[in-house]
């Protein structure tokens, strides 16, 4: 009996810990600036960095943590470093979970957008902007930290969604397209001052001539892809963008599924028929191929600078399968030469509350820190990446950066820094999707939809008929987009469906009930138990 009861009462703490779990998952106080005299404890904050396995950008972040932790001596930083933004996005989902978040993150706005469905996980920060002592800029800093004004304006604005700012920019990109020009003027094309889609499309059919050994003409190869693009997600998102046509509105109104997405699949099919045009997730790295000869037109981020091209600092093949070419960075294919427009991407930097505020004021601090000339300048120049403040891209230092291109193969690489102008050249003509709860499954939904045409034609399927009614069907079910289309962002309480409950008040009723559940069963085994003893 006595076993009995103690696994009982272990069953009830269970229940009991499951219901405080789920109170934690559901909220935290908001967050208030401390009016008292801050920073007089000592505190230890975690800090979830990404990075491409390039060391020089891990000894940025640890140079970064070792300065700030002279400046402010009772704060220690721990680094904690990623290779891949999805798996921090998965860690944090787990955390909140636990109520063991990070106090500072490397993240994505629609990444943090599935954040917020913990109430208060995020802090917003445009209070802290505004602080005259530990605000942006502000007195009581201990290192040049930008005002407000000193950042991009364009790139502050993409952390702003649900009527409040829940991130600070780090770096920015857009996607380029790294060209073998050498190849193009081969095939007898030159290349036009804006890239289209029409002349990618042609320029791409004509190099799968092959000789009667079955080489292309224009590699000598057995293998040649013309056209392979990295984040099929911003391919279809851009395409749209620039035809005009839905994706999503600001609400979470989903508008993807429309006529336009098909004729645009139905073209990239007729061009990946015939092996044309492919995908990452198909074929493997973009950089691979261009650098081996085996591509023309290989479309990535501008963050991925150094891996592109003959003289590439960072190449994943041998040496002896470089093909030696010229290599040219343009902004990626336009409909409309009139008006480009490409993506905006890059990291941003984001703040888990604590129950402490002290706490989280010490991670803002540390945040701010990632903004300063020195940080932002060092990081930029590892790839092609531009900093986000006015204040660093105007220095005596960054300009002369820009400068030296192509005076070496390392930090002055061409093809890096070409990529770098690009985006410095094209800020205005750059564009960011809405955020809200469920934007992130929007995005992988989209560049899904390629995938799988891509791959249903390689395989000799037919993708007319009812082909594209049963992909959207397919992919809406996949990602659930049935359960988020047109509930909005769900960032305020005036915005949400009230007919939907969020997730964790699910989640805290379901503990709730088991709880209650539990405490019932106790009671019964006590009645049945004294029935026993009392006959």
């Amino acid at each position: 009996m006595r076993r009995s009861r103690s696994l009982l009462t272990a069953m009830l703490f269970a229940g009991v810990l499951a219901l405080s779990g789920c109170h934690g998952r559901a909220g935290l106080n908001a967050f208030e600036i401390p009016q008292e005299a801050a920073l007089t404890g000592q505190y230890e904050i975690t800090f979830w960095a990404k990075n491409d396995t390039n060391k020089t950008q891990t000894k940025i972040y640890e140079k970064a943590i070792a300065d700030f932790e002279e400046l402010y001596p009772n704060i220690k930083v721990n680094l904690r470093l990623y290779t891949d933004y999805g798996k921090i996005y998965n860690d944090v989902i787990t955390n909140i979970a636990t109520s063991t978040t990070p106090n500072v993150c490397i993240t994505y706005p629609d990444h943090i957008a599935t954040y917020l469905t913990g109430v208060n996980q995020v802090v917003p920060l445009e209070g802290l902007f505004a602080d005259e002592r530990y605000g942006l800029g502000g007195s009581e800093i201990k290192f040049d930290s930008p005002s407000v004004e000193e950042m991009i304006p364009q790139f502050l604005e993409e952390c702003e969604f649900g009527g409040h700012y829940y991130a600070l920019p780090y770096m920015r990109s857009t996607e380029a397209c790294y060209i073998n020009k050498t190849y193009v003027e081969k095939l007898g094309y030159a290349l036009p001052d804006v890239l289209t889609w029409d002349f990618i499309w042609e320029v791409s059919e004509a190099a799968m001539e092959k000789d009667e050994e079955g080489n292309f003409l224009v590699n000598g190869q057995q293998v040649m892809i013309p056209f392979i693009y990295k984040s099929t997600d911003n391919m279809m998102i851009q395409m749209l963008k620039q035809k005009e046509a839905g994706y999503s509105t600001k609400e979470g109104e989903i508008l993807l599924f429309n006529d336009e997405t098909k004729a645009l699949l139905q073209t990239i099919a007729e061009h990946a028929k015939n092996g044309a045009f492919s995908t990452f997730k198909i074929s493997s790295y973009p950089a691979n191929f261009l650098n081996a000869g085996q591509c023309i037109f290989a479309i990535d981020s501008t963050a991925g600078a150094t891996w592109m091209g003959t003289n590439a600092p960072l190449c994943d093949i041998s040496q002896d399968k470089i093909v030696k070419f010229e290599t040219e960075v343009m902004p990626i294919p336009q409909f409309d030469t009139s008006n480009p427009q490409m993506i905006s991407q890059g990291p941003s930097v984001c703040i888990f509350n604590k129950e402490n505020p002290q706490e989280v004021l010490a991670s803002w601090l540390f945040t701010q820190y990632l903004m300063t000339n020195e940080v932002q300048i060092a990081y930029a120049q590892t790839e092609g990446y531009v900093p986000v403040t006015n204040k660093a891209q105007e220095t005596d230092e960054y300009q002369e950066y820009l400068s030296r291109s192509g005076e070496d193969n390392k930090q002055y690489y061409e093809v890096k820094i070409k990529a770098t102008k690009l985006l410095l050249d094209n800020v205005d003509h750059t564009f960011v999707t809405p955020v809200f709860a469920g934007s992130a499954s929007l995005r992988d939904a989209a560049g899904q939809l390629i995938e799988n045409t891509v791959k249903s034609v390689r395989r000799g399927q037919d993708v007319g008929g009812g082909y594209m009614e049963k992909l959207y069907s397919d992919t809406v079910s996949l990602y659930r987009l049935d359960q988020i289309g047109g509930r909005g962002s769900q960032m305020s309480s005036e915005k949400a469906d009230l007919g939907k409950l969020p997730v964790t008040s699910i989640i805290l009723l379901v503990c709730l009930a088991g709880a209650w559940g539990l405490i019932a069963l106790y009671v019964l085994f006590k009645v049945v138990k004294n029935k026993r003893n009392h006959p």
